[in-house]
């Protein structure tokens, strides 16, 4: 899905997508991340984020040490910046927590192709989902959030998905 590999797309959104690309730019944060292939992901580039969603941008990187130096020399003087390393399902991984201008932006990085990470491909098959079932899908999932429902586990409770909803969602064929 070429057309989420830019944020260009934002300018032409909903408001708060447009505000997201302002930030973005203006702050220079893709331009910062770009030698990590960043891509935005999560629910704002869908149009299914709710009051208080973060800006999630995920990193690609080589280096583990490398990556979080780069990320704690640009973004470490920012508000409630936070950085941690963890371990997620076998992957070494980073993520840094700061707010601009009212947004949380939060920046998850693996050693792994952003493509084949699966904040990615969360994204692209709510995407898929989106397009074949609608605005009273979306609607519905925006409603469920709202409730205090994460993201997959709304997808999967209107999909009547069973299991584990960040699997069953990778699992489902539209």
């Amino acid at each position: 899905m070429l057309q989420f590999h830019s944020i260009d797309h934002l300018q032409e959104g909903t408001p708060v997508q447009q505000d997201a690309y302002t930030i973005l730019v203006s702050n220079k944060i893709m331009d910062i991340l770009a030698p990590f292939s960043p891509i935005l992901s999560g629910t704002i580039p869908l149009n299914i984020h709710i009051e208080g969603s973060d800006l999630d941008i995920l990193c690609c990187f080589k280096n583990e040490d490398e990556f979080a130096g780069s990320i704690q020399a640009a973004f470490s003087k920012h508000e409630n910046y936070d950085l941690r390393k963890k371990e997620i399902a076998g992957n070494p991984t980073i993520i840094a927590n700061f707010f601009v201008i009212g947004f949380e932006i939060e920046i998850f990085g693996q050693a792994v192709p952003v493509t084949q990470q699966n904040g990615y491909r969360h994204m692209i098959a709510e995407h898929n989902i989106l397009q074949e079932k609608g605005e009273a899908f979306r609607s519905e999932v925006i409603r469920l959030k709202r409730s205090g429902m994460k993201t997959e586990p709304a997808f999967a409770k209107l999909l009547d998905l069973e299991g584990d909803p960040y699997i069953s969602l990778l699992e489902y064929q539209v």
